[in-house]
């Protein structure tokens, strides 16, 4: 925190949209969940989540707003591509998490949970994510703390609030992004 704000990493004058980055498991995604909750604006967008067996991490589910769900990653997957000991379903990317980049009101925000190395194995979410960020419409979404250059790039675009969320900050974060987003009513 400096002067009782958060830390922000990359902090423009009138950022457009805001990208939340940390490291893995810091809370990245339960701070997206608390602002889609609190927000009464329309959205559209999705989440990744963890599988669990056994206590133990074995891949990541994908969910949009609008509740379609699809396997993003597996370890049993027999698929090609590969993040660590994760196999990477291109087809669940792309027939669930990009659609659901596409707006269909002026107004709507684009919540997107997140922005990795998996994601960014697909062209077309690639390429609908920036028309995202380009459009008129705001986007909430989390990064991934380090990453390919396509990462490192849209981390420095000049319409980004890029947050940095850590342990210490993510509970006091809640307040100032909601009070960032109704300025941008």
């Amino acid at each position: 925190m400096v002067d009782g704000q958060p830390y922000a990493l990359h902090m423009n004058l009138d950022p457009k949209n805001i990208l939340l980055t940390g490291p893995p498991r810091c809370g990245k995604s339960t701070l997206v969940e608390k602002l889609v909750a609190r927000i009464k604006r329309p959205m559209t967008g999705f989440f990744t989540r963890e599988i669990r067996e056994g206590g133990e991490r074995v891949g990541f589910a994908i969910t949009s707003l609008d509740g379609k769900e699809g396997l993003l990653a597996h370890r049993g997957s027999r698929s090609k591509i590969r993040v660590g000991k994760y196999r990477v379903n291109l087809d669940a990317l792309d027939q669930i998490a990009v659609p659901s980049l596409v707006p269909s009101e002026p107004d709507q925000i684009i919540i997107i949970d997140e922005i990795g190395k998996m994601e960014c194995f697909s062209s077309l979410f690639r390429e609908t994510l920036v028309k995202a960020l380009d459009s008129p419409n705001l986007v909430i979404g989390s990064i991934a703390l380090k990453g390919i250059p396509f990462i490192e790039d849209l981390k420095k675009r000049a319409d980004i609030l890029l947050v940095e969320v850590d342990e210490r900050n993510r509970n006091s974060l809640v307040q100032f992004l909601l009070e960032t987003v109704l300025e941008k009513k």
